[in-house]
């Protein structure tokens, strides 16, 4: 056989180099996210962490998760270093909703044709957020997939552990008619409902990532991959003082699909709408798609990224500390009885 006819993995689309030279770059970003529970390096087949004997009665918590198709903006964008924080953020408050703190946390990637700066740049984002929530990025997966993913593409992917006292997990057992509803402002929307809100700017407005999104005072690419928000900073005290008897984190579905779940049966929840006053890039979405208004709370969080359950004599006391670390708390409806939600 000709040498000219000799096949590697390289001439058949993946790079064992390239992926060498990645890992090898991505070394300095895991390292700077270890605790003293990290108990491995990166290179070894799995992740090694202690569990922290600090936490009486411990309970681990877990947790996987995606971006979804808030990666095409990334794409379109050349912006990579946000997908890996919504990420993180994401798996980060989706534990935090039962109590737990996060340990570590584990990536997968799996990629078209990429340069090595777009991994690195998915990687340190991760990177940041784990820092910025106090857990070791532990390690993760990195795959070449040429004949799956198209040239520029990848998909994303995350695993998390978290650690909450077996008496201290919030699973809304203790939720009862009457308690009050805290919302938590969104950053933005998050990390759900991106194709509807894809075909709204670029098909039926015809925009481009460029182009300024109306009514918003930014471009479209800077207002749809602003960052999902983590809530374990400003929710950490109230963990520790008790106060909250339930929380939903209000990802895909809204609040319709998201509060119910972290409430027992029998019991729902009346939610005043015009207690917070829905941000300008959902208003622009829905006069831009002509979305009808039980559409867009079905699909976006409108504005409220979580929701805590408090009883009603702690509920101003809740609201004021948020409030003092800068978190725009306010109440906005109450536990009742029957099932679902009532927005009046």
């Amino acid at each position: 056989m000709a040498d000219g006819d000799r096949m590697d993995y390289r001439s058949a689309g993946v790079d064992l180099e390239k992926a060498e030279r990645t890992k090898a770059g991505l070394r300095e970003l895991l390292e700077a996210t270890r605790d003293e529970n990290t108990l491995s390096e990166l290179g070894l087949f799995g992740g090694l962490y202690a569990v922290p004997g600090d936490v009486r009665d411990p309970v681990l918590v877990s947790s996987a998760d995606g971006v979804g198709t808030k990666l095409k903006l990334a794409f379109m964008t050349g912006v990579h270093d946000t997908v890996g924080r919504d990420l993180v953020n994401h798996c980060v408050n989706d534990i935090l909703v039962q109590g737990a703190r996060p340990l570590f946390f584990l990536d997968y990637i799996a990629t078209g044709e990429v340069g090595e700066e777009v991994v690195e740049d998915v990687v340190r984002g991760a990177a940041l957020a784990c820092r910025e929530n106090g857990c070791a990025l532990l390690g993760g997966e990195t795959a070449q997939m040429p004949e799956f993913y198209g040239p520029g593409e990848y998909d994303l992917a995350g695993f998390i552990v978290g650690i909450v006292s077996r008496d201290r997990i919030i699973d809304g057992r203790g939720v009862e008619e009457g308690d009050v509803l805290v919302g938590l402002p969104a950053s933005g929307l998050h990390t759900n409902g991106y194709t509807l809100a894809r075909r709204i700017v670029f098909e039926r407005a015809q925009l481009g990532v460029d182009d300024p999104l109306p009514g918003v005072g930014e471009s479209v690419g800077a207002a749809l991959l602003r960052v999902h928000r983590t809530y374990l900073p400003v929710l950490r005290d109230e963990l520790e003082r008790g106060t909250l008897r339930a929380l939903a984190h209000v990802t895909g579905g809204g609040l319709e699909g998201n509060l119910p779940r972290s409430l027992p049966k029998g019991l729902g929840a009346e939610v005043r709408r015009g207690s917070w006053t829905v941000p300008s890039l959902f208003r622009s979405l829905q006069e831009l798609g002509g979305v009808e208004e039980e559409e867009m709370y079905r699909v976006f969080n409108m504005g409220v990224g979580m929701v805590a359950v408090v009883s009603a004599d702690e509920a101003e006391g809740v609201v004021s500390r948020l409030g003092a670390q800068g978190a725009d708390a306010w109440t906005m409806g109450t536990v009742s009885r029957g099932e679902g939600v009532r927005f009046v």
